[in-house]
C-alpha cells in the first residue's frame, strides 16, 4: 500500500505540472497519471488501492465545499440572491433532462440508467470554479455586479443539488421506491442543512477564534467536524432529510461572518490541504477507467457531453433573466459553468462498485467529460474574464 500510495504521489506530481506546463489543468495530468498506472493498463499499483477511493472522495468534497463556504460572504449574497438561487438547479435540471432524453436514443440504455448518468454529468466542478472564483474576487473583476460570488455559490449548491438525484436513482435502480418524497426532501435537507451549518459555524467559529493553536490544525478540526456531520445525516436519514454538504459549505459561512483573520488563516490551511488530496482523487478516478470501455464509447459519450453543455448553457442564460448583466457577463457566466471534474470523479466510480451493468459506462462517460470539459472551462474562464468582465 505504502508503494501504491508513493507511485500515486510521484507521478500524479509529475504528470500534472508537465500538464500545467503545455496550457491543460493539472487535473487532466493527474487522471492520465491515474489511468497509465493502473490495474488495468501498466499495473504500476495493485488493486486494493481502489478500496481507498471512496472515503478519499468523501474527503476531498469535504474539503472543496468548507473552503468555497469560506469565500462566501452573506452580504453579498443577498445583493445576488435569485440568480444563484436559480443558478443552484436550473442550469442542472435542464441538463439532466436532456441527458436522459439523448443518452437513452445514443447508447440505448433505460430511463434509470440514463438518469444516473445524467445525474454524474450534470454537476459543474467545484475544483475549477472555486479557486478561479475566489482569483475573481481578489483582483477585483467583477466585483460591482458580485459575480464571482453568484457563480460560487450556485455552482457550489449546484452539486448538492445534483447528488441528491444521483442517490434516488440510484435507490430506485437497486431496488428502492421513487415517489414525490424524494423530491420533496430536495428542499427539505438544503434548508435543514443551512440551519444545521449555521449553528455548527456559529460554535465553531467562537471556540477556533479563542483556541491558540496553527491554523492547519482548526482546519482539521473544520474536516473533521464535516466528516461527523456526514455520519450525522446517515444517523436520523429515516427522521429527516439533511444536507450534511450544504451543512459544511454554510459553516464556512459563518465563520466567515464571524472573524475575518480566522476566515484568512483557514482558507490558506485548506488551500495546502486541497493540493494532497486533489492528487489522490484525480489519480484514484483515473486507477478506476477501464480504457476498453472509454474507447468504446468515447465518440457518442463526447457527442452526449456536447448535448448535455449546450442545454446548461440554456439554463445558465434563463437563470440570468432579469439580472443587470450584460451579454459579456452572461457569456462568462456560461463558460464558468462548463468544467466538470470534483463531483464526477466523486461519484462517477460508484455505480461500477455496486455492480451495475452500466457502470462502466457511467465510469468511461464521467472520465471523458472530465477530460474534455475541464481543460474546456478553464481555458475559457480563464482567457475571457479580463475581456468579459469588468474590473473594480
Amino acid at each position: 500500500m505504502l508503494v501504491d500510495i508513493g507511485i500515486i504521489f510521484i507521478l500524479g506530481i509529475v504528470f500534472a505540472k508537465f500538464s500545467e506546463k503545455i496550457g491543460l489543468a493539472p487535473i487532466i495530468g493527474m487522471l492520465i497519471a491515474g489511468i497509465l498506472i493502473s490495474p488495468n493498463q501498466l499495473g504500476l499499483v495493485s488493486d486494493n488501492i481502489v478500496n481507498l477511493s471512496s472515503d478519499l472522495r468523501q474527503i476531498a468534497l469535504v474539503t472543496i465545499l468548507s473552503r468555497a463556504g469560506l469565500s462566501l460572504n452573506f452580504d453579498k449574497l443577498k445583493k445576488v440572491g435569485r440568480p444563484a438561487i436559480l443558478l443552484s438547479f436550473v442550469p442542472a435540471s435542464i441538463e439532466m433532462l436532456g441527458i436522459i432524453i439523448f443518452g437513452k436514443m445514443i447508447f440505448k440504455i433505460d430511463t434509470i440508467d440514463a438518469g444516473i448518468l445524467a445525474a454524474v454529468l450534470a454537476a459543474v466542478s467545484p475544483a475549477i470554479v472555486v479557486p478561479r472564483m475566489i482569483k475573481l474576487m481578489n483582483e477585483g473583476y467583477g466585483k460591482d455586479k458580485h459575480i464571482a460570488e453568484m457563480i460560487l455559490a450556485g455552482a457550489s449548491v449546484d452539486d448538492v443539488f445534483v447528488i441528491v438525484f444521483f442517490s434516488s436513482f440510484l435507490a430506485l435502480k437497486t431496488g428502492g421506491e421513487l415517489s414525490a418524497m424524494n423530491f420533496l426532501n430536495i428542499p427539505i435537507s438544503i434548508i435543514t442543512g443551512i440551519i444545521l451549518g449555521l449553528i455548527i459555524g456559529k460554535i465553531l467559529g467562537k471556540i477556533l477564534v479563542s483556541f491558540d493553536i496553527d491554523p492547519i490544525y482548526k482546519a482539521m478540526i473544520f474536516i473533521s467536524l464535516g466528516f461527523l456531520t456526514l455520519r450525522f445525516q446517515e444517523i436520523v436519514a429515516d427522521y429527516i432529510a439533511i444536507s450534511a454538504l450544504i451543512s459544511i459549505m454554510t459553516a464556512g459561512m459563518a465563520i466567515n461572518m464571524e472573524d475575518e483573520r480566522l476566515t484568512s488563516d483557514l482558507l490558506g490551511s485548506f488551500g495546502r490541504l486541497w493540493k494532497v488530496f486533489e492528487v489522490f482523487l484525480f489519480v484514484l478516478v483515473g486507477i478506476s477507467v477501464d480504457m476498453a470501455y472509454v474507447k468504446e464509447s468515447g465518440f457518442l459519450a463526447v457527442l452526449l457531453i456536447l448535448i448535455g453543455l449546450i442545454f446548461r448553457m440554456i439554463g445558465v442564460n434563463i437563470s440570468l433573466i432579469g439580472t443587470n448583466l450584460n451579454k459579456g457577463e452572461r457569456l462568462f457566466t456560461s463558460f464558468a459553468y462548463l468544467p466538470k471534474a470534483t463531483v464526477q470523479a466523486a461519484i462517477g466510480p460508484v455505480a461500477l462498485s455496486m455492480g451495475l451493468a452500466s457502470g462502466n459506462l457511467i465510469l468511461s462517460v464521467s472520465v471523458i467529460a472530465i477530460l474534455f470539459t475541464a481543460p474546456l472551462g478553464a481555458i475559457l474562464t480563464d482567457n475571457t474574464y479580463d475581456k468579459l468582465l469588468k474590473k473594480t
